[in-house]
């Protein structure tokens, strides 16, 4: 079974997800295996997480889509289904052990023709992809979230949209008794967010925290 953040109750979450679309069977296969076979398998967005970035990027309809952060390519794949018709993702994970794994899924889609998995140092691959990005999704090592925000928001569209996973750190961010050096640097990319005029923000309790930031 995944394994649940402790945000909201479980009972909770799981009414929530009854009452959700359901994942497809690829995406069911992805989730079963990762629990299964992979390490940090909590890393993966599962069912209720992956259906809403799947509903906000069929809100969007974005023509170019950047994930930082692919793991097994659950998250990859529910944001391409909101691609336009020549919309493209680009996804960058550098744990290479990763990348026959998530891509095996990705070539199981009707969709995954539009997604080019990068294996790298996305702070490297950032600078060399085009503007006018639609979408963001940062989902990667937590130290560097500020850096990853600062470096796509120059690439953003005016309307573009940001989201940025893990803010609440299964509740340490309320929890300043003892803070460990991911809580650190989430409390300081809140804050940083928190304090940029130059956008529109909402944290929700989603899963184990989703930042939602709009470029104004």
């Amino acid at each position: 079974m995944p394994q649940k953040f402790d945000i909201i109750p479980a009972e909770i979450e799981t009414y929530c997800e009854n009452h959700t679309s359901p994942e497809n069977d690829l995406l069911k296969k992805i989730n079963r295996i990762t629990n299964a076979d992979i390490l940090q398998p909590r890393m993966l967005s599962g069912h209720l997480q992956g259906r809403f970035l799947a509903m906000i990027s069929k809100i969007i309809q974005p023509n170019y889509i950047l994930e930082i952060g692919t793991f097994t390519g659950y998250s990859a794949l529910c944001l391409a289904e909101g691609l336009s018709e020549n919309g493209k993702l680009v996804t960058i994970e550098v744990n290479e052990e990763h990348k026959d794994f998530t891509q095996q899924f990705f070539d199981a889609s009707n969709i995954g023709h539009k997604i080019d998995f990068c294996i790298g140092d996305a702070a490297q691959i950032i600078p060399e992809l085009p503007n006018n990005i639609d979408l963001v999704f940062i989902d990667a090592d937590k130290k560097n979230y500020s850096l990853y925000y600062n470096l796509v928001f120059q690439k953003l569209r005016k309307g573009g949209i940001i989201i940025a996973d893990n803010v609440l750190w299964s509740g340490k961010v309320i929890n300043t008794d003892k803070i460990d050096a991911g809580t650190h640097a989430l409390l300081a990319f809140n804050s940083m967010v928190q304090a940029d005029n130059s956008v529109e923000n909402l944290l929700l309790p989603i899963r184990d925290g989703l930042m939602i930031v709009r470029k104004i």
